[in-house]
């Protein structure tokens, strides 16, 4: 096999092969219950089905430009003025097949070989692979479980290097749905001017903030905007995560760099998803709220289940829709890592979660709350007569 160094550096998903495993049983007919993949168990609301269905009748399947439908792009620099406070124009913004497309894009447009990215752990998973693959290095800032995993400016300042091209800032987080307060924002941003540092900011989970307030970055000033990219996606808030329909928002010679490698690799986001996010944008957020709502219920339920498991910490997490147990006290004997720790679990109870160590972050699990109650119940009972067998 000739295969290239680049793709020999790059690791699977934890969260999809742990997703896959959990998959593979219940084919064998095994009741496993997922608290992997950071997936709205709500269904597409209809009104933007319905959207993309009278698309298809109308024909609108072919070739869009690269970029998006103007339509598309023209409502989202107007949601990102009215939500969030940042001025974008039309041709400032780019529709993506999903963020995860546009955060590689992005990567691709700013690296070069040797260039490094500051990444706060615990991390979303994609991020240090995405960079490896654009033959940057990911340079890991360890966040504290005491401070609630928040990024700190010190934490940054601390990283920088002649080589640093860029930082990733992710609020709300996954996998910990830590917050980052607006007054630790503006630290952050006016070290990056000053050092002449991108910043990348991943704000997938905005419609999910229960304490506090989600601040985009991009928002506290112009000068900050023009070194910002802000990357958001339909996928979370309208629960169309097979849509693949994101977006990235940044200065206009950016965006056309960033078109440039789209219309080179997917050619442009599937046609008539995009009608299906012009009618996401025109709900203005109310089908996010409800769903944020019920998600909070299984927040508080979750985290006061592992509160009640000895041994186990669990800060409340601010944002996103995932609790990041410390559950180190079990890792011994025959449980050597966090790794063996949710095999054990997915063996043992059949829950499938997803080891801390995937988000750089050693001796935790990260849990899913976006699932129905019923199965938080059940899979937190399982999951703590698991823990005892171990104790």
């Amino acid at each position: 096999m000739k295969f290239s160094d680049r793709v020999l550096r790059v690791k699977p998903s934890q969260t999809l092969v742990i997703t896959a495993k959990a998959d593979e049983m219940r084919k064998k007919g095994i009741n496993v219950i997922g608290f992997g993949a950071g997936e709205p168990d709500f269904d597409t609301p209809d009104f933007v089905k319905e959207a993309a269905i009278e698309a298809l009748k109308e024909g609108k399947t072919k070739y869009t430009p690269s970029a998006g439908i103007p339509e598309l792009r023209e409502g989202i620099a107007k949601r990102l003025k009215e939500k969030n406070n940042i001025e974008y124009k039309p041709s400032e913004v780019i529709v993506t097949p999903g963020a995860k497309m546009g955060l590689y894009e992005i990567f691709a447009v700013i690296l070069n070989p040797g260039d490094e990215v500051i990444v706060p752990a615990p991390y979303w998973v994609s991020y240090t692979e995405q960079i490896k693959l654009c033959d940057g290095i990911p340079v890991i800032v360890e966040t504290t479980e005491e401070n609630g995993f928040v990024l700190t400016a010190d934490l940054v300042e601390g990283a920088i290097t002649k080589k640093t091209k860029a930082v990733v800032i992710n609020t709300p987080s996954n996998p910990t749905g830590a917050v980052i307060p607006r007054n630790e924002l503006e630290k952050i941003a006016e070290i990056c001017l000053k050092n002449d540092i991108l910043i990348i900011s991943d704000e997938c989970y905005e419609e999910f903030c229960y304490e506090g307030e989600h601040v985009s970055i991009a928002s506290l000033d112009k000068e900050i905007r023009d070194i910002t990219f802000t990357v958001n996606a339909f996928s979370k808030a309208y629960s169309m995560t097979g849509w693949r329909l994101g977006w990235v928002a940044a200065p206009e010679d950016y965006v056309k760099k960033l078109t440039i490698i789209q219309s080179q690799t997917t050619s442009n986001p599937t046609s008539f998803a995009q009608y299906g996010g012009l009618a996401a944008l025109e709900d203005k957020g109310k089908f996010p709220s409800m769903m944020k709502e019920e998600f909070r219920k299984r927040r508080d339920y979750v985290v006061n289940e592992f509160l009640s498991i000895d041994g186990i910490t669990c800060p409340v997490p601010k944002g996103a829709f995932y609790v990041f147990p410390n559950v180190s006290a079990y890792i011994k004997g025959n449980i050597k890592s966090d790794i063996d720790l949710a095999a054990y679990l997915l063996e043992e109870a059949k829950v499938a979660v997803v080891p801390g160590s995937a988000f750089g972050k050693e001796g935790y699990i990260r849990l899913s709350y976006a699932t129905s109650m019923e199965n938080i119940k059940e899979g937190m009972r399982r999951i703590k007569e698991s823990l005892k067998k171990l104790s």
